[in-house]
């Protein structure tokens, strides 16, 4: 399994970090430089199991709109969407925990119509305010029958950094990466009324893996 290119930086320095406490330990002994050794192994373990870069190909399926994150899905519900639809639209809202992997993937083979990074708070993830409030990017891709889907990458109370690989026009493909959001939060997912809603409530999924809901014919 392979490193993400945004955990390289964490991980040299935090390699860096226990190589000298190692060397410090080696040295001196000691109950206190044993303890700094082991604190800075587990913090090293930890960058490398959160930077982790796992390889999921997809068999593209224009019908169904696959998890563009991991985690729990925490709220599936009608809502008004203001930024861009403006009208009513499904949202599910997928919590990505500092333990799940944290790359980000596009659900649905199209075009990006639409993206925008809005500075703002860092209220907790699950915060119901989070989705409009917090630091975010929003995109939106338009798939080959005209549908469109809005993705939102929303920062917490952890999570300070969130990376977007889009731009506006670019043609993106099912499967392939969106970008990624360091130290946990959340993804939240608009789709048309008409959609076919697939996950449940409290549901853990995998992007890539799981189809979070089908499209309407039209």
């Amino acid at each position: 399994m392979k490193l993400h290119p945004e955990g390289k930086l964490y991980a040299w320095i935090s390699g860096i970090i226990f190589v000298a406490t190692a060397v410090f330990f080696a040295i001196s002994g000691g109950i206190l430089p044993g303890l700094l050794c082991l604190v800075s192994f587990i913090w090293l373990a930890f960058v490398l199991y959160f930077f982790r870069h796992p390889s999921r190909p997809v068999v593209e399926n224009p019908d169904v709109i696959i998890s563009p994150a991991d985690g729990t899905v925490v709220a599936i519900e009608k809502v008004f969407e203001p930024e861009y639809f403006q009208d009513e639209r499904w949202q599910i809202s997928i919590f990505m925990s500092p333990l799940n992997v944290h790359v980000n993937r596009i659900p649905t083979t199209g075009k990006v119509m639409h993206y925008m990074y809005h500075k703002g708070k860092y209220l907790v993830a699950w915060h119901p305010k989070s989705s409009t409030e917090n630091e975010r990017n929003t995109i939106v891709i338009q798939n080959h029958r005209g549908q469109e889907i809005l993705l939102r990458q929303i920062a917490g109370a952890v999570a300070r950094r969130i990376v977007c690989n889009l731009t506006p026009g670019q043609q993106v493909r099912q499967g392939d990466e969106l970008g990624f959001i360091k130290f946990g939060s959340r993804v939240d997912v608009f789709l048309p009324i008409d959609t076919e809603i697939v996950v449940k409530p409290d549901q853990i999924i995998k992007g890539n893996k799981d189809i979070l809901a089908r499209w309407s014919e039209n």
